[in-house]
C-alpha cells in the first residue's frame, strides 16, 4: 500500500466515521459502482472523493472532473490526493486543467498542488504556466511564496530556457532567490554559434 493511499484512508476513515459505506468503497472492485458515486445526488464529500481516488489511480476517466474540482479545494490534503489520481490518470486534458488552475488569479491560494502537479506530468503547458504564476508572485508583499517557490522549483526540475528570465528575476526576492539559484543551475547553458 502506498503512502498516498495510506493517508487518504485514514483520513476518509475518519470522516466517514468509518461505517459500512466507507468499507464498502474501500474494499470494491466495481469500477461501474465507484463511478456511480460520483454522479448519484446527496453522496457526501468523502464518499466522492474515495471513488474518484480510486478511479483516478486506476485509470478510469470518468474521475476525471471530480478530480480536478478537488484539485482546487481549500482543504490541501484533498487537493494533494486529488493530484496523486491526476498524474497516475493519463487523461490529455489534465494538464490544461492543471495549468488554467495554476493561473487563475482569483483561486491563487490553492495553485500549489495544481503547479507541482505540472511538474510532474512534464506536458507542454507547464512552463508556460509556471512561468505566468511565478511573474504575478513576484509583486511586493504577496503572501503566497509557498506557491512561487513551488514555481520556482518546478521550472528548475523542467530544466526549460524560457524560464531563465523569470527566475533571474527572483533572485531579488530574499525567499526565492537560494532556489532560484539551483533552478538556474539546472538550465542548459545555450549554446552559442
Amino acid at each position: 500500500m502506498n503512502e498516498e493511499w495510506r493517508s487518504l484512508t485514514e483520513r476518509l476513515r475518519q470522516e466517514s466515521q468509518g461505517g459500512a459505506g466507507y468499507e464498502r468503497l474501500v474494499a470494491t472492485e466495481d469500477h461501474d459502482e465507484l463511478a456511480e458515486v460520483l454522479v448519484a445526488p446527496g453522496q457526501p464529500l468523502w464518499a466522492r472523493e474515495l471513488a474518484a481516488f480510486r478511479l483516478g489511480v486506476a485509470g478510469d476517466r470518468r474521475a476525471f472532473e471530480s478530480l480536478v474540482l478537488l484539485l482546487n479545494h481549500r482543504d490541501p490534503p484533498r487537493c494533494a490526493a486529488a493530484a496523486h489520481a491526476l498524474a497516475r490518470l493519463g487523461d490529455p486534458r489534465t494538464a490544461r486543467a492543471a495549468a488554467a488552475l495554476a493561473t487563475n488569479e482569483l483561486r491563487v491560494a490553492y495553485a500549489l498542488h495544481p503547479v507541482r502537479l505540472l511538474v510532474a506530468l512534464r506536458a507542454p503547458e507547464a512552463v508556460p504556466a509556471l512561468i505566468t504564476t511565478l511573474e504575478r508572485r513576484l509583486r511586493p508583499h504577496d503572501p503566497y511564496r509557498r506557491v512561487a517557490l513551488a514555481c520556482v522549483e518546478g521550472l528548475g526540475a523542467l530544466g526549460d530556457p524560457r524560464a531563465r528570465r523569470v527566475l533571474n528575476e527572483a533572485l531579488a526576492h530574499p525567499a526565492l532567490a537560494q532556489a532560484a539559484v539551483r533552478a538556474l543551475a539546472r538550465i542548459p547553458q545555450q549554446q552559442s554559434g
